[in-house]
């Protein structure tokens, strides 16, 4: 979408839906309007909570929808996938005046030039995908407390869920915003106010023609690893395994957030986190050794932690640091952290760390790499209160 070519019908693109073919949608479909007749009680509470929750009732057809905030239906698609929203046939009535509003908001950002339309995608496909997973994440911590809390099977506790939830939709909205304004303003210091001081202070020891020098940002990227997760997993019942997960989860992403860091993502058993100096890097990852270690349930992990530089996108982060580190963290023994040679000399004169050189070796895309393993030092670490 170009600012400059918009007019009352383009929007995102100024093509008729005809012309993509179908499979070129995801082939999903939003749940269809309930049948006319006699409803529930357990219906009704659904449709209530429905309504209140889009806005209203689904009385929209995507292309009135679209025509309304001035878009070609394949435009305003383009914005419904990268929300993530399923596909839709022509007859479906399943939009909210506010579905409408909402398109117009994204739209109106790129016809006043604040946005590109590609930026616009992308945005777009962040909360999209963000969301999603909060919700998921939101609606299982409230059925797994039911069925703990009231005693109830997982099936009841589902659709108890249905009429509980509206006392605490406004709640729920009102910590998604504040933490939403709290997390972009960290995020503007982290990645645009402080961005230069970080590749200026990793400037020490390198001499420019590095893999990962042309990438934008310096950070210090941290794996933990839990270790035989795999065999545990499948001794495990679902409930012992659900709470094995949200244990190490809550303790990685409590150790990060105290030592400063952030949380990038969890896969099973593993945990990618990065920090903004060598320093704190590798306090938090000698915090998280020590907690797995001590931990009464939870298996030991290996860590390591290398300072470099990488491309955040997308909610992730990318580069030779990042492959690295998941390289020596393969490396590591379990209950141990290691890091490689420059982030070592990074740290060498920091007294809070001992830093023991381990034999070379050979590890896959890199060649030949000196490995050091990271210590405790003097001090008392990161506290957790």
């Amino acid at each position: 979408m170009n600012a400059e070519n918009v007019h009352q019908e383009t929007g995102l693109v100024a093509e008729e839906p005809s012309q993509v073919p179908d499979a070129v949608v995801e082939a999903v479909t939003f749940e269809a309007a309930p049948p006319t007749g006699t409803i529930s009680a357990e219906r009704l509470a659904a449709k209530a909570l429905e309504a209140r929750l889009l806005g209203g009732e689904r009385k929209l057809r995507r292309r009135e929808v679209a025509a309304g905030a001035g878009l070609s239906l394949l435009s305003a698609r383009k914005l419904w996938r990268a929300l993530g929203f399923p596909n839709l046939g022509d007859e479906d009535v399943a939009f909210t005046e506010r579905d409408q509003a909402a398109l117009s908001t994204v739209v109106d950002l790129v016809r006043a030039g604040k946005l590109t339309e590609e930026a616009a995608i992308s945005v777009t496909r962040a909360i999209g995908q963000m969301t999603d997973r909060m919700v998921v994440w939101q609606i299982e911590a409230l059925v797994e407390d039911m069925v703990h809390q009231q005693g109830v099977p997982d099936a009841v506790a589902r659709k108890r869920l249905v009429s509980e939830l509206p006392s605490l939709v406004d709640a729920l909205e009102e910590m998604l915003v504040y933490s939403w304004r709290r997390q972009l303003n960290a995020g503007v210091q982290r990645l645009a106010v402080r961005a230069e001081a970080g590749l200026q202070s990793s400037e020490e020891g390198r001499e420019g023609d590095e893999d990962d020098a042309p990438l934008p940002l310096a950070r210090a990227v941290g794996f933990a690893d839990l270790v035989s997760y795999t065999s545990l997993s499948r001794r495990m019942n679902e409930k012992t395994l659900a709470q094995l997960v949200q244990r190490f989860e809550n303790k990685c992403a409590e150790i990060i957030s105290v030592g400063g860091g952030r949380l990038v993502k969890t896969v099973g058993d593993e945990v990618l986190y990065i920090a903004e100096t060598p320093g704190a890097g590798a306090e938090i990852s000698l915090a998280l050794s020590q907690a797995f270690t001590e931990d009464e349930i939870l298996p030991q992990a290996r860590v390591a932690m290398v300072w470099g530089r990488i491309l955040s996108r997308l909610g992730d982060i990318y580069g030779p640091t990042v492959n690295l580190a998941a390289r020596l963290t393969a490396l590591a023994d379990p209950g141990t952290v290691l890091v490689d040679s420059m982030t070592a000399a990074a740290l060498e004169q920091d007294e809070r760390f001992v830093l023991v050189p381990r034999p070379a070796e050979d590890v896959r895309g890199f060649g030949e790499i000196h490995p050091v393993q990271l210590l405790r030092g003097s001090g008392r670490g990161l506290v957790l209160d």
